[in-house]
């Protein structure tokens, strides 16, 4: 079996320009292809692993990944999936984001001479004269075709700027700036990209002739895409300082009974004989299927050392074995308890457990924060400090634990 035949098997691709090329280009080991990463933030999110864990698949085939960051389009915003305005950000938080992603990527590509490279639009978008690129490639865009695209029909109700109707130029022009200068045949992103991508395919045709052989492949994007990742109204961070390793092994860990085995399939590197038979385990195994994608995407980005200490701690709390040092602990001083205790929404706000008052109080309320296995019944309820001497264990949300200690 190809590369290719293995992507569509793990469910992977969702729609694709020129088949039959793009196969025998990626079986072959001879796609230059780019994924574009715009550095809205300092760490990746698990909404990212679908795109690094292919490139990481299409590397190891001999295929070269060139990882874009973008430098030049996060000054503008990609509208898709948004319906309001993204933050604008300054030069010096892209670069200092762009720094953050490449640590984080090599854990899952290999750089260097004649590997995986890493290139920052801004290079070549920030010194565009406007002149001179619309009269260059302002022609082969139609404002009637961009119009009709996804990406742009959701925001339309809501209002557009023109800022971000230009998101659509820029990021074609990324493709036509590849493809001239580093050999870049292919494109990989969401299926929520589709539009933008195809005005890359298209603008390297009128541009350079019906024989440029530029590429297009989309992602299956669904909930296991660049939505997933998030929990409770927070993003799974690939920063362990974001989000700590027990943490990611958890969010993982709790992944709905019917997208577990999809997401084995597509975001992990066990063989695919090994997930046909883990298919057919019986419903009462569903738990070890969860602990399997658990694990190897810990391991994936943290290492097996903290994967296993993730899953001891995990195991700890669920049936009394293991070791729970590696339980997310906040560490409290005297100052922050009065003698009587502290009161449970100031402690869920001590620990960072959620971003406002009024969220804990509505957690609470809903019977969603436990602490030391009890529930909480009250939004007046109160932590000893013996308890916390202890190290109290809150369980807030559907099934995430946090350790309160208090040093005196």
């Amino acid at each position: 079996m190809g590369i290719y035949e293995e992507l569509k098997e793990r469910g992977l691709l969702a729609q694709v320009t020129n088949e039959d090329e793009i196969r025998e280009m990626v079986n072959a080991g001879k796609a230059t292809f780019y994924i574009g990463f715009d550095c809205t933030a300092d760490s990746l999110t698990a909404g990212h692993f679908m795109a690094l864990t292919l490139m990481k698949r299409l590397q190891m085939a001999g295929n070269k990944p060139i990882a874009l960051i973008g430098g030049g389009t996060t000054m503008i915003g990609d509208p898709s999936g948004r319906t309001d305005m993204r933050k604008m950000l300054t030069r010096e938080d892209i670069d200092h984001n762009a720094a953050c992603f490449k640590r984080q990527m090599e854990k899952f590509i290999e750089f260097g001479e004649g590997k995986a490279m890493m290139v920052n639009n801004a290079d070549w978008l920030l010194g565009l004269n406007y002149i001179e690129l619309i009269r260059e490639v302002g022609p082969c865009f139609s404002v009637n075709n961009m119009l009709r695209a996804e990406c742009y029909k959701q925001r339309m109700e809501k209002g557009l700027s023109f800022l971000e109707f230009n998101y659509m130029i820029m990021q074609s022009y990324d493709f036509y700036y590849l493809f001239q200068h580093y050999g870049c045949n292919m494109q990989f992103g969401g299926d929520d990209q589709w539009s933008n991508m195809l005005g890359g395919t298209e603008l390297i045709r009128k541009k350079l002739g019906k024989d440029a052989h530029a590429m297009t492949i989309t992602l299956l994007t669904d909930s296991q895409g660049h939505k997933m990742g998030k929990t409770a109204g927070n993003a799974v961070w690939l920063d362990p300082n974001k989000t700590s390793p027990f943490e990611f092994y958890q969010y993982w860990r709790n992944v709905g009974d019917a997208d577990v085995m999809k997401c084995i399939r597509m975001l992990t590197f066990l063989p695919l004989d090994t997930i046909k038979a883990m298919d057919a385990w019986d419903d009462s195994r569903i738990n070890e299927k969860k602990e399997v994608l658990a694990f190897e995407l810990t391991a994936l980005v943290h290492g097996r050392e903290e994967a296993e200490k993730a899953q001891s701690a995990a195991r700890a709390l669920f049936s009394g074995e293991g070791d729970e040092s590696s339980m997310p602990t906040t560490c409290l001083c005297c100052e922050q308890v009065p003698e009587e205790g502290i009161n449970i929404i100031d402690l869920m706000v001590c620990c960072g457990l959620v971003k406002s008052r009024g969220e804990a109080r509505r957690l609470i309320e809903q019977g969603g924060v436990k602490v030391d296995g009890e529930k909480v019944a009250s939004t007046y309820a109160i932590v000893s400090r013996e308890q916390l001497c202890a190290g109290a264990k809150v369980k807030y949300g559907k099934k995430a634990f946090h350790k309160a200690l208090l040093k005196m």
